[in-house]
């Protein structure tokens, strides 16, 4: 492939360890290292990288799922009525990635990276507060949609699960608490990234045995963060992933920079 197929290993342990432990489905870091790699190929386009993470993503958020069902985590029901909306959601997503130049890819990129600060931000704030049940919503399934929509439509446009934005909307409008919103986001995603990976694949634009290999990488991390890395520190996780996403924003402004005026 030209390049070291353990890159890939590493990366999607990497990924999915976030997945399991945030409620992600990784693509905030697959996609970077993605476009990293083939840099300097002009035959890569951005939007192969984020159809080539969403099937890494498929991988590593079925592996954490079943883990939290086994370990009887994961309201089902909850999972598929949240979904649902993402199906169609997911497809406009793959269209506008399909459609819109590269530089607008990227540089969309790099907002969703720096917003995405401000999100994890927004759910340790929420977490810290305990719901009542008089504060749920009267209108389940308006909030199922909004959810589930916003997450499909970021799993086809930016190559990631849409956990990033999931979890703090199932705390603010359904009033579930963080560890189940994690929980639920992992398993919505399952069903994101296949309806996503599904258009991007009929476009062509997945490479199979790279995104094969991330997930590999994937399964094994989701399956270690859901046992164990919940037993380290919440400051310590999310001064680095907050860091990691700083410094992911400011490279992907460069490439947009780089691509707008190439």
């Amino acid at each position: 492939m030209g390049v070291n197929w353990l890159i890939f290993l590493v990366g999607g342990l990497f990924s999915g360890s976030l997945a399991g432990l945030l409620g992600i489905g990784g693509g905030t870091i697959l996609v970077p290292l993605l476009i990293a790699i083939h840099h300097d190929q002009t035959h890569y386009q951005p939007v192969n990288a984020v159809a080539t993470s969403l099937l890494a993503i498929v991988i590593t958020s079925i592996s954490g799922s079943i883990q939290n069902w086994r370990m009887g985590y994961l309201d089902l029901k909850r999972v598929i009525y949240i979904a649902i909306p993402s199906l169609f959601t997911a497809q406009i997503g793959t269209y506008l990635a399909n459609s819109v130049p590269d530089y607008i890819l990227l540089a969309s990129f790099a907002l969703l990276l720096i917003a995405t600060i401000f999100l994890t931000n927004l759910r340790k704030q929420l977490a810290s507060k305990t719901p009542t049940d008089s504060s749920k919503t009267t209108n389940l399934m308006v909030s199922y949609v909004i959810i589930g929509g916003s997450g499909g439509l970021l799993a086809g446009f930016f190559g990631v699960g849409g956990g990033v934005v999931m979890v703090p909307l199932q705390m603010l409008l359904i009033k579930e608490n963080i560890k189940t919103a994690v929980q639920t986001s992992l398993g919505i995603i399952v069903i994101t990234s296949i309806a996503a990976c599904a258009g991007h694949a009929l476009q062509g634009n997945v490479q199979f045995l790279e995104g094969l290999l991330l997930g590999i990488g994937g399964l094994i991390g989701a399956q270690i963060s859901t046992r164990f890395l919940p037993r380290l520190s919440d400051q310590l996780v999310t001064f680095l992933f907050r860091t990691l996403l700083a410094i992911l924003s400011f490279y992907f402004l460069w490439k947009a920079w780089i691509a707008f005026y190439s």
